[in-house]
């Protein structure tokens, strides 16, 4: 595993941009599957190559145990995984932190579209061995501010660590 290189950190940031403008146009009121056709909509239109619920094969200790779906793989390098929840819960970090450990991937984008602003629904996920048993450090895209209390930064007091991103 390694950290997210400039080329997808663009690719994220492309995203991104896609996924305002679908936000932008139909708002925050439909599921998720009305949000997925349109962002890949979106994504045609600016020419940006993806795959939808792309199968994912997995193995546990060599043995087939069955697959996931990605909402979208965007050139072969970026997994998104779209909600439209009232609340982000850890076990969406979770599922997106598994499918970049399991295709050995740096970076995902958890989108939710369910917000009144998307800046406050989109966390890059960067799955990083530097950060040990944490295994992986969800960055909420609108929030800058690195002394804020959000509850990745309190889960990390917890453990006795910093707040740094």
């Amino acid at each position: 595993m390694r950290e997210p290189d400039r080329e997808i950190d663009e690719l994220a940031s492309a995203v991104i941009g896609a996924a305002i403008e679908v936000h932008r146009v139909l708002g925050p009121g439909f599921l998720e599957s009305v949000y997925e056709e349109a962002l890949a909509v979106e994504l045609e239109l600016r020419g940006i190559e993806f795959e939808r619920q792309k199968s994912v094969h997995l193995d546990y200790k060599g043995h087939s145990i069955g697959e996931g779906r990605l909402d979208l793989f965007v050139k072969d390098r970026l997994v998104v995984e779209l909600k439209a929840v009232d609340t982000m819960a850890p076990i969406h970090t979770a599922q997106i932190m598994s499918y970049l450990k399991a295709l050995d991937l740096p970076l995902g984008l958890l989108i939710n579209f369910k917000v009144s602003l998307l800046k406050h629904g989109i966390k890059r996920v960067i799955l990083s061995p530097n950060l040990g048993d944490l295994g992986a450090l969800a960055v909420q895209s609108s929030r800058r501010d690195s002394n804020a209390k959000t509850p990745r930064n309190e889960e990390t007091e917890k453990l006795g660590g910093s707040n740094r991103r």
